[in-house]
């Protein structure tokens, strides 16, 4: 009896100490789409409607659908996490009442406490009008009777004051892909968005450097949000010359600006990974996740290459060339000055 209770120990000990624990991480991108009218061959003065703001409601429901015990429990069973607890595994088999059952509620229950929703990156919507967000140089934003950018800033402050204080309430920052046609297109449209509400904590960044292309560059762009910069997409494109930006063109490909693979790209990618580094982005997204590393979060299109291909190789070119140890001090520490 003594030496079976000594080998099941070992054996449970063993089973213990070699077994290995991976983690992965994962985004799942909600993308709102523009809203386009009926097409007919009848003459039609009808604008293209815009998607509305995100509700509270709707935050709510991607949470709790992640986080929903359907949800968790197909993970669970697909993955077999059910069968990776030793101790579930031998309770199930010598104990009344541990069945399989119980096994798949443990590990959902064990799941759900492992799983953090803290960086969500979005957009904000329009907030100012099409007219400010054309950023044309002659635009009657501002008479006697009406300013159209303080009458939008007062309603980004209104419109998002419920999502913005139910954000903070679960701890997760709302991390705004700075981009034309939103409510912050530049570094200083953010800005200026943290200001009017007060510096609100959830209000961060998720830096994209393949939309400054019109005036600010990415190293300009994230250096002046960098205490915000939460989350970030790895991304380039390309200005083909002597091609009007704002030509009104179908086709992607005769347009001047280019999203493209990310190694051929204009941007070099190494000095933005260098620059997220220099603005916390890791520190920062290591703290709030309770994680070892930060994601680059790989966003390749193209209007040559097949969407799958891109993707796969922007991974591999991430994997191989952005991936790298980060220096423990200075250079001059280094050299052993």
């Amino acid at each position: 009896m003594v030496c079976f209770a000594g080998a099941l120990l070992c054996s449970l000990g063993g089973a213990v100490l070699l077994s290995r624990n991976y983690e992965s991480r994962m985004e799942i991108l909600v993308n709102r789409e523009r809203l386009d009218p009926v097409v007919t061959t009848e003459s039609t003065t009808q604008l293209p409607q815009m998607a509305p703001q995100v509700t509270e409601e709707e935050i709510n429901s991607e949470v709790e659908l992640l986080q929903s015990r359907d949800v968790l429990e197909k993970v669970v069973l697909a993955c077999g996490l059910q069968n990776n607890n030793v101790s579930s595994w031998w309770l199930t088999k010598m104990l009344p009442g541990h069945g399989p059952d119980s096994a798949v509620s443990r590990a959902v229950e064990a799941l759900d406490k492992q799983l953090k929703v803290k960086i969500v990156p979005m957009f904000w919507g329009v907030a100012f009008g099409w007219e400010l967000a054309t950023g044309y140089p002659w635009g009657f934003w501002k008479g006697g009777d009406y300013d159209q950018l303080k009458e939008g800033q007062e309603r980004f402050v209104k419109k998002t004051a419920k999502i913005r204080k139910h954000a903070n309430q679960l701890g997760i920052f709302l991390a705004h892909e700075i981009h034309p046609c939103t409510a912050a297109m530049c570094a200083d449209d953010f800005n200026m968005l943290v200001e009017i509400c007060d510096g609100d904590k959830c209000l961060t960044v998720n830096a994209d450097p393949s939309h400054c292309w019109e005036g600010e560059s990415w190293e300009t762009r994230f250096l002046k949000v960098a205490p915000r910069v939460y989350a970030c997409h790895v991304k380039n494109f390309v200005i083909r010359p002597n091609v009007p930006l704002r030509k009104m063109e179908g086709n992607w490909q005769k347009r001047a600006m280019q999203f493209v693979d990310i190694p051929s790209g204009d941007l070099n990618m190494t000095r933005y990974v260098e620059l997220l580094v220099h603005t916390g982005y890791p520190q920062r997204y290591c703290q709030i996740m309770g994680a070892k590393t930060a994601p680059l979060v790989v966003e390749a299109e193209s209007a040559y290459r097949d969407l799958d291909a891109t993707s796969a190789n922007a991974i591999q070119y991430v994997r191989d060339n952005l991936c790298f140890p980060l220096a423990a001090g200075s250079f001059e520490e280094g050299m052993g000055a």
